[in-house]
């Protein structure tokens, strides 16, 4: 399989390629040229598969030929051996047609890790077959750089920066990033906005000649690969399902910051997933919720909210989505992102809104819905959900209630509780523990640098602690 860019500029590459390069060279994302399709019966192959075992068959498609099956099959049976639940994305049932999807039972307790456990392998094997190295380098709203470091700590040929918003993210998730004493780790506190050190990464694949002197790559949902493995979970959710007897086609409601989980769903549905809406979810940092049903994709002021990881303006995986939508029409959508970096905003063609109206939805819930979300499932069910996953739940009830969801509806459950204690306890009373298997987070020491919102300013800690070399 080749895989494109959405700006049309940059050669077709192979799955090792895009994953290595992570943004092609002409600033486009990749796609598969062409989407793979899973038969009908494929959905019943995966009942009873353990989660491995589905990832192999998911994602054989995707890195064939570089990869055979049984190889896949070893690389996600350790990456997801460690997995707090053996089933690594279990569903739990919260009402007669509602469920939440567990993703949160990796190392660092976030979505993020079912990806990037498989990600850091990945990344090895394909750095050994090139006898090469690379320097990862990511922005992080919180998650992200939590299971980045984990997956990547002590790999060889690899060094990786994280560059996360000072201040914007909770304890915990920095606490990941920042008690790793591996060398080959520098986590980099940002005095600005997520979408601030997402600028500065761009900035910093714009510069040719400084990505190719020190082999810049990223992990970010800018990573194809990223997204393919995100894609597993939705077979998975739905071949358990089946399995219960649920035969109509869900829906799923996705906690949405920079738009690749969802896209994930998007991406299944393509490959022949039974998958009935995708919800957006936002918080009140809303411009995915604006842009789909307004039609104007127009970031505003980051606003500071509980559930950190979704204080987002500027969803860099919409591109995927309106490569999609535009019939794949390149020249339309490098024409279109250009005038965005420009203006800061731009008027989505009704052709391409009507497309993505097709297969998605949106939502949004304010601060005091999330909260009254948390204490009303806790209530109701003793559960307790993080912020994130709150924001997902309130969203799916006010879908439901104007029916635009019916029937059997997954919400997304994208990180634990315990990540959010505080915010968790304002709004339920209780207060949620740390799983056992995080061990003391809270008793070691953290090591983390500090730098201005500037690409210059990151590139030269990294020239100085010579990443990449």
């Amino acid at each position: 399989m080749r895989y494109v860019s959405t700006r049309g500029e940059a050669p077709a590459v192979d799955f090792r390629a895009a994953l290595l390069a992570a943004l092609a060279p002409d600033g486009g994302l990749y796609l598969p040229e062409a989407w793979p399709r899973h038969g009908g019966d494929f959905i019943d192959r995966l009942k009873g598969a353990s989660f491995a075992e589905a990832a192999s068959l998911t994602l054989s498609p995707f890195v064939a030929p570089w990869l055979s099956g049984e190889e896949t099959r070893a690389m996600a049976a350790k990456a997801y051996g460690g997995f707090a639940d053996p089933a690594v994305a279990p569903l739990r049932r919260i009402g007669e047609e509602d469920w939440l999807l567990e993703l949160f039972h990796g190392p660092t307790l976030a979505f993020k890790d079912v990806a990037m456990q498989l990600l850091g392998l990945l990344f090895e094997r394909a750095l050994r077959d090139a006898g090469g190295r690379a320097t990862i380098i990511g922005a992080t709203s919180g998650d992200t750089g939590g299971a980045a470091v984990e997956a990547f700590r002590g790999r060889a040929g690899v060094e990786v920066f994280i560059l996360h918003p000072e201040g914007r993210i909770s304890e915990v998730q920095r606490r990941f990033m920042t008690t790793a004493d591996d060398p080959n780790i520098c986590n980099i506190a940002v005095d600005g906005t997520f979408d601030d050190c997402q600028r500065v990464v761009k900035e910093i694949f714009a510069d040719c000649d400084f990505c190719a002197r020190h082999s810049v790559s990223g992990v970010n949902s800018i990573n194809w690969a990223r997204l393919a493995i995100q894609t597993v979970y939705y077979f998975t959710a739905i071949a358990m399902l089946r399995a219960e007897g649920v035969e109509a086609a869900p829906s799923f409601v996705v906690p949405t910051g920079n738009f690749g989980d969802v896209f994930a769903g998007y991406a299944a549905k393509r490959m022949g997933a039974p998958v009935g809406r995708l919800c957006v979810a936002v918080n009140e940092n809303d411009i995915m919720h604006r842009a789909l049903s307004r039609g104007r994709y127009a970031p505003r002021a980051v606003t500071p909210t509980i559930s950190p990881s979704m204080d987002i303006q500027i969803a860099s995986n919409f591109e995927r989505l309106l490569f999609e939508a535009s019939g794949r029409d390149a020249a339309a959508i490098r024409d279109f992102m250009q005038a965005f970096a420009k203006k800061r905003a731009g008027d989505i063609p009704a052709a391409w809104l009507d497309e993505i109206r097709a297969d998605f939805i949106s939502e949004r819930a304010s601060e005091a819905e999330t909260c009254e979300e948390i204490a009303r499932l806790h209530k109701a069910s003793g559960v307790l959900v993080d912020p994130h996953t709150a924001v997902g739940l309130a969203a799916m009830r006010k879908a439901r209630a104007d029916g635009r969801l019916s029937g059997p509806v997954v919400t997304l459950a994208t990180a634990h509780p315990a990540k959010f204690p505080d915010a968790v306890e304002s709004a339920a009373g209780a207060r949620p523990p740390l799983p056992a298997h995080v061990g003391d987070l809270f008793a070691k020491p953290e090591r983390c640098e500090r730098a201005p919102a500037s690409a210059d300013a990151v590139k030269a800690m990294i020239e100085q602690a010579g990443g990449g070399r």
